[in-house]
């Protein structure tokens, strides 16, 4: 079996990824980083890998094998779901980009070019993830693929993805809460490397982006037992995740302070609710249909051409 182990060592940071074949291993470890933060891996002159950059390279590695493992059950190409993963990520990121510029245009109008300075942050998921659906459901359209079952695949490895994308917003030390004092974060018992990266400019803040990430990461271990449901119907993971995430994102909005604002309303939050719409009208459709049909689990010979 092939292994491949990348490890990094920095300013007290241990992250280490071990790829085992067609199984992956995740060990993040982060330790206590004393007196500052760092946004950067490491840094040359001007030229540095940011903790932000990373951690989405990382998201995207193991989202595409996660992609690639589940395809397998249903005999689906890799190729396919390579190429529609890899085109749906790199427009994701596009749109994510231009989602955020768009309702931040102010901050880029004096200084165009800065629009493409993505590694300093600026990517508004719900960009990301309407500009992904689009390429899958162009891809499942052009290879006959049914898109409820291919978005159904892709929901474990954007689950994860978005779980320890958010640790580059720690680094980056934004998409935090109101300021908050000292023994408030201590009262939660956070790890002190997380205490001190809150600290911004002599200021504490409420650590949103932990509180999504933990979020995530468990809305992923809950959509790995639901596809593993005997009577688990097609489109009941994506049902799950843009209800599930919709709450969640919800949630973390009210307590955010650097949000995107559409007159008085926080724009996430308006598509959060549409989303959850979405998801919870998909969930009565599919519950109307029997107990044994449609299910999840089942190869059908008029839906996978692979």
């Amino acid at each position: 079996m092939k292994k491949i182990f990348i490890l990094i060592l920095m300013n007290n940071n241990l992250f280490i990824v071990c790829f085992y074949g067609q199984k992956i291993f995740i060990f993040f470890f982060l330790f206590a980083i004393i007196n500052y933060m760092n946004a950067y891996v490491f840094k040359i002159g001007n030229f540095g890998v940011r903790w932000y950059s990373l951690l989405i390279l990382i998201g995207v590695i193991v989202g595409i094998l996660l992609i690639e493992k589940e395809g397998k059950k249903f005999n689906i190409s890799k190729d396919f779901l390579f190429n529609m993963a890899f085109w749906a990520i790199i427009i994701g990121i596009i749109g994510a980009r231009l989602y955020y510029v768009i309702f931040n245009f102010n901050l880029y109008q004096n200084d165009l070019l800065s629009i493409f300075k993505i590694w300093e942050g600026g990517l508004a998921i719900h960009g990301g993830i309407i500009a992904g659906l689009i390429v899958i459901a162009l891809y499942s359209k052009k290879y006959k693929m049914r898109f409820i079952r291919i978005t159904d695949i892709c929901v474990p490895s954007l689950l994860f993805a978005q779980g320890i994308g958010r640790w580059g917003n720690f680094f980056n030390q934004e998409a935090h809460g109101a300021a908050t004092s000292l023994e408030h974060l201590k009262s939660l018992h956070l790890p002190q490397f997380i205490i001190n990266g809150m600290n911004i400019n002599g200021i504490y803040y409420e650590p949103t982006f932990l509180y999504e990430s933990l979020l995530c990461l468990i809305g992923f271990i809950i959509v790995l037992f639901i596809r593993r449901g005997k009577y688990t119907k097609v489109g009941t993971i994506t049902s799950f995740y843009l209800m599930y995430y919709s709450v969640v994102r919800f949630l973390i909005e009210s307590m955010r302070t650097d949000s995107l604002m559409l007159g008085g309303f926080k724009v996430a939050q308006i598509i959060s609710i549409i989303l959850f719409l979405i998801g919870l009208g998909n969930i009565m459709l599919i519950s109307r249909k029997s107990k044994f049909e449609d299910l999840y689990n089942n190869v059908y010979k008029n839906e996978m051409r692979f």
